[in-house]
């Protein structure tokens, strides 16, 4: 055999290691960030809202602007006025989403307004003044937004 040949140094092979090691970590932390990315997105709606009394008329309109600030989109599957839902006011409120009417038992029994990520919506509650609903001046009904994913947006308003 020959005596000539030699082994690779001991540095070179350390380096060569460590750098192989560093490739291979930086490939995993890629590729678990992709799959934790997916599972993270989320649903975040901002409220506001104001009451109006609309002269001539014995109704006030509550108008509640939503923005998804969220990284996913949402849709609203339901709305409680005092913690009843909005089919169970039919005849004493009236909700008007994109220009639209939904007064029925029907439209308001299957509630679908969606809210891509990054746009806002314009809700307009119409409530009807009466003693038995509680609606009357003065009186803060409290308003929840319901979505499909399970959140609860609470908020609430005082009649003027």
């Amino acid at each position: 055999m020959s005596r000539d040949k030699r082994a690779l140094s001991p540095v070179i092979a350390t380096v060569i290691l460590v750098a192989v090691t560093i490739v291979v970590a930086v490939s995993v932390a890629y590729w678990m960030g992709a799959i934790a990315g997916s599972y993270t997105t989320f649903e975040q709606i901002e409220v506001n809202k104001y009451a109006k009394w609309v002269s001539g008329s014995s109704l006030w309109n509550v108008t509640i602007e939503s923005k998804n600030t969220g990284s996913a989109d949402a849709t609203l599957t339901d709305i409680f006025v005092n913690d009843v839902p909005l089919k169970d006011y039919v005849g004493t409120v009236e909700l008007c989403y994109n220009g639209q009417n939904m007064t029925t038992l029907a439209e308001l029994s299957s509630i679908n307004i969606p809210i891509t990520k990054g746009n806002s919506i314009t809700i307009v509650l119409q409530l009807g003044y009466s003693k038995t609903s509680g609606f009357t001046p003065g009186t803060t009904v409290s308003i929840k937004l319901h979505s499909a994913a399970g959140k609860d947006y609470p908020t609430s308003v005082k009649l003027p």
